[in-house]
């Protein structure tokens, strides 16, 4: 019988790109709900309790009303906010950190999405920390180029008009006070004592993102060169379908002299570089932020809660 899935927030680029995901699946059937009723709670209640998995693609206020609402046990639901993100009685659903934390995936019934901007960084970060190699307080920063889809329909329209204004053709800088909704989880699932300082940069383009970590290797706890976290990366996510290391960047064989952000837009995959040299790394996450840091990400968690291969539906070339 297919998995009967119901969008809650379908009108967004994260609804939008998992219907356009979904929509071709035989094991899977959409249920909808009547337009003019997208924002009535009980008719939304009544379409959640009928599904096997919801998908809350809302803002947080609105996710957490949602979640109030569904009352079957039997209902799975994946929320794409960040109400639930640095909560213990959610799993947060980015299963390449551990083989533990994909068994929690597999068995729960309410699972949070990832942000972007903390999917690069966790994946970046969270090895370095449970492996002992980085200590709980190092001073992580981390660098995050994005397209503007993330950033919601009134960015978008903005970004669309021909009299915008002129820096809207500009990277831009924000979140400058340090206070950005994804420093939570990022602390949280990378165990860190201290939130990195955080950097998100928004630019010209629809989709895709880097996010950068650089590392001093002299404050390593235990020093590596650049090198030697490249062969420590590519073990730790071997054989992962999502996540893929590249090859080693040294000074004299970088095969890209930049990293485009735009490289994998419209797939939900992940790509991770990590170049240096004796003192310093960059280890950069290149991704779709609406795919592996969105809705692929969501789709990926839907597979392996459902006992379906993980990467079922997703584009990843």
């Amino acid at each position: 019988m297919p998995i009967r899935v119901f969008i809650d927030g379908g009108e967004g680029t994260t609804g939008l790109r998992l219907a356009e995901r979904l929509s071709g699946r035989t094991d899977v059937t959409l249920l909808s709900i009547d337009p003019a009723l997208r924002k009535d709670e009980a008719a939304k209640a009544k379409i959640s309790n009928a599904a096997d998995l919801v998908f809350l693609c809302l803002p947080d206020a609105a996710a957490k009303a949602a979640v109030s609402g569904i009352t079957s046990p039997n209902v799975k639901i994946i929320d794409a906010s960040t109400a639930h993100r640095v909560l213990d009685d959610w799993t947060y659903g980015l299963p390449e950190l551990s083989t533990a934390r994909r068994e929690q995936i597999a068995a729960a019934n309410r699972i949070c999405v990832p942000g972007c901007h903390a999917t690069g960084f966790n994946l970046l970060a969270a090895p370095l920390a449970a492996a002992g190699i980085a200590p709980p307080d190092y001073p992580f920063t981390a660098h995050s180029i994005t397209g503007f889809s993330g950033a919601g329909k009134a960015v978008i329209a903005a970004y669309g008009q021909s009299d915008r204004p002129v820096e809207y053709a500009i990277p831009r800088q924000y979140a400058l006070t340090q206070n950005h909704k994804h420093l939570p989880e990022m602390q949280k699932i990378s165990g860190l004592a201290h939130p990195p300082a955080f950097n998100p940069i928004i630019a010209d383009f629809y989709a895709g993102m880097v996010v950068t970590v650089p590392i001093h290797l002299r404050l390593l706890q235990k020093p590596l060169s650049a090198q030697e976290l490249h062969q420590f990366f590519s073990d730790y996510y071997a054989g992962q379908k999502l996540v893929k290391v590249r090859g080693w960047q040294a000074e004299e064989s970088l095969p890209e002299t930049m990293l485009d952000a735009q490289a994998l837009a419209g797939r939900d995959d992940l790509e991770i570089f990590v170049c240096g040299n004796r003192e310093r790394a960059i280890l950069a996450a290149r991704f779709d932020n609406l795919g592996k840091g969105a809705s692929g990400g969501a789709i990926q968690c839907m597979n392996i809660s459902f006992g379906l291969p993980e990467d079922t539906g997703l584009v990843l070339q």
